[in-house]
């Protein structure tokens, strides 16, 4: 996960409504390091068939900050999907958008289902659930508005839906790969 600085992705992981409900969450364990706050979960989703997935997932949170630009690399490095968190009302958040679908969407070769804008409403700040005013090719991105007071359920649901597109496309890539190397 990435975006602007002190946008709330923190405060949506870590109250883990936002990630799961019931039994679809087997594991979840956060830890902190002076860079980067990632967490750990295992979530199980339908397969092909009757079969059912778990995937491990480990969400990395550099808290949009800059200064620890020099440790993006490791962060990219064998990532299968990104969620940009940012503060619709902030204007100059809307242009910090374009700098992390740069950096870590397009320079990755990353589809558009891999990827999650989610515009995070703090509490009390009234919310607008319209497009934000953001350049034209962050537009066929996905968008998940968030606010935990109001409705964390549909956030649930949202992160749940991205990270199951991710399941399918790892999917697709696995069969795609087999197939290649079958003709």
């Amino acid at each position: 996960m990435q975006g602007c600085s002190k946008q709330g992705f923190w405060t949506l992981a870590s109250r883990q409504r936002f990630l799961h409900s019931g039994p679809n969450l087997w594991f979840v364990k956060a830890k902190c390091h002076c860079c980067v706050r990632i967490l750990e979960f295992e979530s199980q989703y339908e397969g092909s068939g009757d079969k059912s997935l778990t995937c491990e997932v480990e969400l990395w949170d550099c808290a949009g900050d800059f200064k620890f630009e020099s440790c993006w690399p490791a962060l990219m490095k064998d990532s299968n999907g990104v969620v940009i968190v940012f503060n619709p009302a902030m204007p100059h958040h809307l242009t910090e958008v374009e700098t992390w679908y740069s950096m870590f969407i397009s320079s990755q070769g990353l589809q558009d289902r891999q990827c999650l804008l989610m515009a995070h409403h703090k509490p009390g700040s009234g919310v607008d659930n319209g497009r934000p005013n953001l350049a034209s090719h962050l537009n066929r991105l996905p968008l998940s508005h968030s606010n935990l007071e109001e409705d964390p359920e549909d956030v649930r649901q949202g992160f749940r839906r991205y990270l199951e597109n991710i399941v399918q496309t790892l999917s697709e890539s696995r069969e795609r790969e087999e197939m290649s190397i079958i003709t």
